[in-house]
């Protein structure tokens, strides 16, 4: 089934990759951690993204990760696959495999160690879309990239390039997010990257949320957008505001993106440890982490 992602919305979890405690994959757990995002109402699944674990996957693991969710999915929402790279190349590649594995669009990071100039990042977007007809999503994360794609760099790419369609922001900046809706076209999709702020940047216009946090509390989440597009802001305040007590806690815990597994392992899923360096959580480290599922109605007490 192709979709039409024209379309895209809502809330969509940078899956997580299972592994095995030796650090290989584990993709016979694959359907559950797919179930579960399913079963909570999310409206499309990306990986491998930075919580995916994408920088640490090899070429050939990422598609066997893109291949192993495609078929967990089996055309139920849309598949997107994350494809960025330090070089055009690589990216190109990335981007050209995951396209004939049967995605339905691109979630392409800027690249990072390096800090191209706008003109630079204009010059790689542009030449990924040449090389693939996939609808492609930037993904701006100053945070972890270096640099950002600019409002500016953003709406010139979505007036020059038809499938230049969206972008992940993970500026944690709402005026950021409303500048790059400002800047680009109205059916261009902005997809929130800060999971604190989903609320928020739905207000002003976002069409969703690419959010790590997703992975643990999907319904939390789902349920924001659906409060909000019910009109019933308390509610979507109300949610948001669980959500980001849970954010704000995990960095507690161990290194990035250790969290999110560990998290995922409390509630009974199959995601396994985070591949070396990044060590898992001490005993005293997963009991506090648990008590803050507790305390967010993740866990029962």
């Amino acid at each position: 089934m192709a979709f039409d992602v024209s379309h895209l919305h809502g809330v969509i979890p940078p899956l997580v990759t299972p592994m095995h405690p030796d650090g290989s994959l584990n993709l016979a757990a694959m359907p559950t951690l797919v179930e579960a995002m399913l079963d909570a109402g999310v409206h499309a699944v990306f990986t491998p993204g930075s919580q995916s674990e994408a920088y640490a996957l090899s070429a050939d693991e990422r598609v066997q990760v893109i291949d192993a969710a495609l078929e967990a999915v089996n055309g139920r929402v849309p598949v997107i696959a994350g494809s960025g790279a330090i070089t055009t190349r690589d990216a190109i590649a990335h981007s050209q495999r995951a396209e004939r594995a049967g995605v339905d669009a691109l979630s392409i990071l800027t690249p990072y160690f390096v800090t191209p100039s706008q003109d630079e990042i204009y010059a790689y977007y542009a030449d990924i879309a040449a090389a693939v007809s996939l609808p492609i999503l930037g993904y701006s994360n100053p945070q972890r990239a270096v640099v950002k794609i600019a409002p500016a760099t953003l709406g010139r790419l979505a007036r020059d390039i038809p499938h230049f369609i969206g972008v992940k922001d993970s500026s944690g900046d709402v005026a950021e997010t409303a500048a790059i809706i400002r800047a680009c076209p109205p059916d261009f999709k902005v997809f929130v990257g800060r999971d604190t702020l989903i609320y928020p940047s739905l207000c002003i216009g976002a069409a969703g949320t690419v959010a790590l946090t997703v992975n643990v509390a999907p319904r939390l989440a789902v349920g924001i957008y659906e409060a909000f597009q019910a009109g019933d802001h308390a509610r979507a305040h109300a949610l948001q505001e669980r959500l980001s007590v849970l954010r704000e806690g995990l960095p507690r815990f161990g290194s990035y993106p250790v969290w999110v597994k560990e998290a995922m392992a409390l509630q009974g899923l199959p995601a396994g440890p985070t591949r070396k360096p990044i060590l898992p959580l001490r005993d005293d480290q997963r009991a506090e982490l648990r008590a803050l599922l507790v305390s967010v109605g993740l866990l029962d007490a």
